[in-house]
Formats: C-alpha cells, sequence, structure tokens
C-alpha cells in the first residue's frame, strides 16, 4: 500500500529548496566514461597505443618518411644502410618511405569501410529484429544468402569485376561483403530487448516505430555496435592487403598489400630481401591486433564484471 506521506509529502520548510531533477548526462562525459573504461583494461590499453602509434604514422608521413612514397631513383634491390634502413624494391623504392605511406591506405580503408559497414549492419539489423512478418522473411533471406557465400570467394569475383578502381573500389568490395556478420548479432540483441518493459511502454504510447527502434534500443547495443565496428575495420584491413596482394587493386598505390604484391612479382625471398615481406606483413598484423585487444575493452562497456576484473 502507498504511504500517507507519499500521498501528501511534506510542505517545504523556509530555506528548503525543491529537488532538482537530475539532468541528463553531456556527451563528453559519456565520452569521457567510455574512455576511462575501455583505457582501464590492459589489453585495450595496448591496442590503444598501437593504433595511436599507425595513426600519428599515417598523419604525419610526410614528416616522417626520408622519401617518398613513390619515388623509384634510387639502386634496386639494395639491402639495408644508413640513406636506406629498410633497402630498397626492384623498381628503386625506400622500402621504410613505403612502409609509413602504406599506413595512410590501410588506416584509411579500415575506418571508412569499417565504418559504412557498421552503419549498414545497425540499420538492417536493428529493423530486421523489430520488424515481423514478410518483411523480417526478406531480410533474413538476403541476410543469410550474404552469410552462406564465402566471403573471399566473392570478394574477389567482385573486386575482378571492378578491376582498376582504385581504393574506393576496395572500400565498395568490403562494405558489400562485411555487413551481414554484425546485422545478425544485432538483429538477436534487438529481438532480446524488444520485450523489455521500457520498449513495451514505448509501443503503448504511441511512438513510431523508427523511434522505438533508434531511440530507445540503440542507445542500450553501444558495446556491441563499437565492437561491431572494431570487428569490421580489421576484416577491411586484412581484405585490402589480401586483394592488393592479389593484384585485384590499384598496384600504383603506396600500401602494404601493393608492396607486398611487389615484393612477390620480384622474388623477394629468393633474393634475400625477406624484410619486403615481413616489413609490411608485420605492420598488417600489428594493426589488426590492436583492433582487436580494444574489443576487450570494449566488452567491459556492456559487462561490469569484465571491467571490474580488468582493474584489478
Amino acid at each position: 500500500m502507498t504511504s500517507p506521506a507519499t500521498l501528501n509529502p511534506a510542505p517545504l520548510r523556509q530555506g528548503d529548496s525543491p529537488r532538482q531533477v537530475a539532468a541528463p548526462p553531456s556527451p563528453w562525459r559519456v565520452v569521457g566514461r567510455v574512455t576511462a573504461t575501455i583505457w582501464s583494461n590492459r589489453k585495450a590499453r595496448i591496442g590503444v597505443v598501437i593504433l595511436g602509434v599507425f595513426l600519428l604514422t599515417a598523419i604525419f608521413a610526410p614528416v616522417l618518411a626520408p622519401y617518398d612514397g613513390s619515388a623509384n631513383g634510387f639502386a634496386r634491390s639494395a639491402n639495408g644502410s644508413s640513406a636506406h634502413w629498410f633497402g630498397t624494391t626492384a623498381a628503386g623504392e625506400d622500402v621504410l618511405s613505403q612502409l609509413i605511406y602504406g599506413a595512410r591506405v590501410s588506416v584509411l580503408v579500415g575506418f571508412v569501410a569499417g565504418l559504412f559497414s557498421t552503419i549498414i549492419a545497425v540499420l538492417i539489423g536493428l529493423s530486421w529484429g523489430y520488424v515481423r512478418g514478410f518483411a523480417a522473411d526478406v531480410i533474413n533471406f538476403i541476410v543469410n544468402l550474404f552469410l552462406v557465400i564465402p566471403a573471399l570467394p566473392l570478394m574477389i569475383v567482385i573486386a575482378a569485376y571492378l578491376q582498376n578502381g582504385g581504393i574506393g573500389m576496395i572500400v565498395l568490395v568490403v562494405v558489400i561483403t562485411g555487413w551481414a556478420w554484425g546485422a545478425r548479432v544485432l538483429r538477436s540483441q534487438t529481438q532480446s530487448l524488444r520485450s523489455r518493459d521500457f520498449v513495451t511502454a514505448a509501443v503503448f504510447s504511441g511512438e513510431s516505430p523508427a523511434r522505438i527502434v533508434f531511440r530507445e534500443i540503440l542507445p542500450n547495443m553501444t558495446s556491441l555496435i563499437v565492437g561491431s565496428f572494431f570487428g569490421a575495420s580489421t576484416a577491411a584491413i586484412l581484405a585490402e592487403a589480401g586483394l592488393e596482394f592479389l593484384g585485384l587493386g590499384d598496384s600504383t598505390t603506396v600500401s602494404w598489400g601493393t608492396m607486398l604484391f611487389w615484393a612477390q612479382n620480384s622474388n623477394a625471398l629468393l633474393t634475400g630481401q625477406w624484410v619486403l615481406l615481413f616489413a609490411p606483413g608485420l605492420c598488417i598484423s600489428l594493426l589488426a591486433t590492436s583492433m582487436s585487444l580494444i574489443n576487450f575493452g570494449v566488452d567491459g562497456l556492456s559487462n561490469p564484471r569484465l571491467r571490474e576484473g580488468a582493474t584489478r
């Protein structure tokens, strides 16, 4: 039963101030909490540092690189020296400069393709998880079709058809083939949230489905969306390197994938220039690993146990 004190609250005394309604946290405070949670995880901290190094390298490539990435007026297939720390390629290009400039392409493709893949996954996954009937069946058929077809062969076929399209073509191919898995994961979580009390209350209050999905359900899926972004970015980085290595990209672009492509064509291992394959391969692995490590911190956003365990 409700107490009388609840029905008839005591009047305010002289000097008392009415209770203020708590204001919603500012976006900067939310960003600060997310950053602190991710940074509190040791693995995520290492990933952030590695990713930050690559981001700074990509931004300040013209300052850090000793030569232009496409300059080819040096001695061909030269070993490491004070002038060329990692040696030169068979075309007379400085390997270290190409390695530094190559970070730009991998970071750009990873973040842009990961962003668009995540946006498509969010739009389709949330809509798919909320709607029912014929529309849900159509979306289910489309998503399952993309999941059943192996990603790498589909990627190769599309890239071969759109050959010589440059970085934009690679981003498009990665987005087309990389959104389906994230959509399925978000759809499962949406179906779990749609039966919650706050969603039911929003339905009975007459709110539109779009408002319910993007104002009520979406904010509760932050960790999944951020994790999906980093997963999609990792896949995009590896896919870009793979397509460039197979010669399906723009071979004139300075990237880690094209470095592997030209090193393979020039038989770098047979000539003893293993650094031409090892250096870009290591950079690709470290960049992909950094995003995977950050995901450990992202898990703490939705699981307090992981967050508490990470701070010990």
